[in-house]
């Protein structure tokens, strides 16, 4: 049986000084851990306590949400807020020092995520390379499609459909794609799947496993996993502002080159045309031999006109073209495609044309008409402007400080790459940054053979997901991070 309390005092005045929600929430946690407030206790509702304290009813919010995501209280709709059994929690106090966190300022927007293995780690700023921006998603469309879509009440749609996706979804991508990157290509070379991954699984089966793929080193290190755990040989080549060398190819002897030539991950490089061409002539040099194009980030470029895919240059077959709308539309869509060259395209229906499609029915019929009305197109035009505005931003922001050696990968993507000058190494840097509540990404994360000893800490910094204030914010605490390192 549960009890209320009505009332509880808390001085705002006296002690340390710190924000008021902090206060509050210090008091709360005291009195809970303590045993003062027992569980089951009703405590006022934020209403009551701030009327109570006179303070604004968005401070107790503050305070609450606190209490909230640390499992100390918890809500019940049409009832109130409880206090819990906090007798776990007990044993899990010495990982995550709460007041620490709360010292360096707390704000709502802010959100616990995963740290290293060791921790959690409570998250004010996150420059994550591969987050979108959702507040501009177009949720009242893509609503309203949903709803348009079962208006027929269609029995199709609850049918598996067509094993390479839904033929007229897959026209609207070849036109797109053709539009957009280039791309040479009839509906029926393109095959739909759940993600990336399902698609490098296909491709095992139609490339077999005793191959030798090559890839650069740093790297999208998703796809190299799904390589070594298909059973292929991966062979590495540093990435170079100059391309992959061919020299250095014919000496790897590989089968497979994958390639991010628009935008390599995570340097940001643009393949040089020269570089492309001899790639094409070596892969057209022996029947078995296949490029496969990530075309990574390449519908966000800020500067000049959009480099035209690899792709669009092979005229003999030789170009497996991947391609997704994690980014130009949103992640948890989880469609993305693959264009077959004609030759591998007969030993797909030949091997895999009885799977069925991974990608649902009715998300595909969605997709379609998002991109057949044109709101898709208007959607891209958008987000490209929403963020060459913040690349814009953030580049601008970083000639402000004098730890900033060199800016790299920028006028592309979502990220750019930051050389930074200071005592600290990359490993240290990122680790001191996640105790201040910043989330960056070392390079040396992404490289397949780890690299030693270098010069200078390299560190990603996406700015997909973050407003202006919030990427100023950031910047400011890693600038404290690294003048306290000295």
């Amino acid at each position: 049986m549960t009890t209320g309390m009505n009332e509880i005092m808390i001085d705002l005045q006296g002690g340390a000084k710190a924000p008021l929600y902090q206060k509050i929430y210090e008091h709360l946690k005291k009195e809970i851990t303590s045993g003062a407030i027992p569980k089951g206790t009703r405590i006022p509702s934020t209403r009551l306590l701030a009327k109570q304290l006179m303070v604004s009813r968005s401070t107790v919010e503050m305070a609450y949400e606190q209490l909230l995501a640390e499992g100390y209280i918890k809500s019940e709709a049409c009832r109130g807020f409880f206090v819990c059994d906090i007798t776990e929690l007990y044993q899990l106090e010495g990982k995550q020092n709460t007041s620490e966190v709360l010292n360096a300022g707390f704000h709502p927007e802010a959100v616990w995520m995963e740290g290293d293995a060791k921790r959690d780690f409570f998250c004010r700023v996150d420059f994550s390379p591969d987050t979108i921006d959702t507040e501009h998603f177009p949720y009242s469309v893509w609503r309203k499609l949903n709803k348009d879509v079962w208006l027929d009440d269609r029995e199709e749609l609850l049918l598996s459909g067509e094993g390479q996706g839904d033929e007229k979804l897959r026209t609207v991508i070849a036109q797109y794609l053709y539009q957009a990157r280039g791309v040479n290509c009839h509906a029926s070379q393109i095959i739909l799947g759940a993600g990336n991954e399902y698609l490098e699984i296909l491709l095992t089966q139609l490339l077999g496993t005793k191959k030798k793929i090559l890839m650069e080193d740093p790297t999208y290190l998703q796809a190299y996993h799904t390589f070594c755990n298909l059973g292929f040989q991966v062979e590495t080549i540093s990435g170079s502002e100059k391309g992959m060398e061919i020299e250095t190819v014919r000496e790897k002897e590989p089968d497979i080159i994958y390639v991010m030539p628009s935008h390599q991950f995570p340097l940001g490089i643009v393949m040089p045309q020269k570089a492309r061409l001899e790639l094409l002539n070596w892969a057209n040099e022996k029947k078995e031999r296949y490029l496969i194009e990530d075309d990574h980030d390449s519908e966000f470029r800020y500067r000049g006109k959009p480099i035209p895919s690899l792709q669009s240059f092979d005229r003999n077959g030789k170009v497996i073209y991947l391609g997704t709308f994690s980014k130009s539309i949103a992640p948890s869509l989880r469609v993305s495609y693959m264009v077959l060259p004609t030759e591998l395209l007969k030993r797909y229906h030949e091997k895999c044309g009885f799977y069925s499609t991974t990608v649902p029915k009715m998300q595909q019929e969605v997709l379609r008409k998002f991109i057949e009305e044109g709101h898709f197109g208007r959607h891209l035009n958008r987000m490209r402007a929403i963020y060459k505005a913040k690349h814009d931003f953030i580049t601008a922001e970083l000639k402000k400080y004098r730890w900033v050696k060199q800016v790299s990968g920028d006028n592309a993507g979502l990220h750019v790459l930051v050389e930074v000058s200071t005592s600290l190494t990359e490993k240290e840097l990122c680790e001191q940054s996640r105790k201040a509540g910043i989330k960056i990404n070392g390079i040396s994360e992404y490289y397949i053979h780890k690299q030693e000893n270098m010069k200078n800490p390299i560190v990603l910094l996406g700015y997909g997901k973050l407003t202006d204030n919030e990427i100023k914010e950031g910047l400011k605490l890693l600038n404290e991070v690294i003048e306290n390192a000295g």
